[in-house]
């Protein structure tokens, strides 16, 4: 028992004041993360929403699954693309990846 007690009183205290300098600490990492890696993905989705917004009836796009076609319906959350002759398919808004060209822009 003499053993476990003065093992027990030769462990030391925790600093006094180190718990701020920690929050400090977080805070500035939580800062950092932010400007490095939350704010520009943020940007970037709001811009992917811009072009998602503004595409219409005629435009050529590639979606992220790598398909090209032509959008030729717009509906509320999807686009009917055509990609081939007599083939059409429906894909998600999200799913556009990039916008080629308009077809009146030829």
């Amino acid at each position: 028992m003499d053993l476990l007690t003065d093992f027990f009183a030769q462990t030391e205290a925790p600093a006094p004041g180190g718990g701020g300098s920690q929050i400090l600490f977080m805070v500035l990492i939580f800062g950092a993360m932010w400007f490095l890696l939350i704010a520009p993905q943020r940007k970037k989705q709001k811009k992917h929403q811009q072009m998602i917004s503004g595409l219409e009836s005629g435009t050529d796009v590639v979606t992220s699954g790598g398909i090209y076609g032509t959008i030729t319906n717009v509906k509320d959350d999807r686009f009917v693309l055509k990609i081939a002759d007599n083939t059409k398919i429906e894909i998600a808004k999200s799913a556009v990846a990039t916008v080629l060209s308009k077809e009146s822009d030829s």
